[in-house]
């Protein structure tokens, strides 16, 4: 939903992928949890399941031409990356926040 994880009501991001450094409602540190390579990692790994899944059940049922793989799979790859790389930042934030795992904790 890309709101904040505490509330729920104030947005969790101030660009694409940028997390506000606080919540302006109620100033949860949600700038402090650091997603790091977590979200990427999770984007590839549904988003490879889906498109190979898909992609080798094409293969086997149809047999079509590589230009017709590549005009189906290629812009697939990039909207369902895109799409998901967002939200499940988000969710990683949120998980990181309600664990406490929180970079001034990390640090200490």
């Amino acid at each position: 939903m890309s709101r904040c994880p505490g509330c729920g009501q104030t947005r969790l991001f101030s660009s694409y992928l940028k997390v506000v450094p606080q919540c302006a409602n109620c100033g949860a540190p949600v700038g402090l949890a650091r997603a790091d390579d977590a979200p990427p990692y999770f984007t590839i790994a549904i988003v490879a399941h889906v498109v190979i899944g898909g992609m080798l059940f094409v293969e086997k049922t149809y047999s079509p031409p590589l230009w017709v793989h590549a005009a189906i799979w290629l812009p697939l790859t990039l909207v369902m990356s895109l799409a998901l790389l967002q939200p499940i930042k988000g969710a990683t934030v949120g998980l990181m926040l309600k664990l406490g795992m929180l970079k001034q904790d990390i640090d200490e």
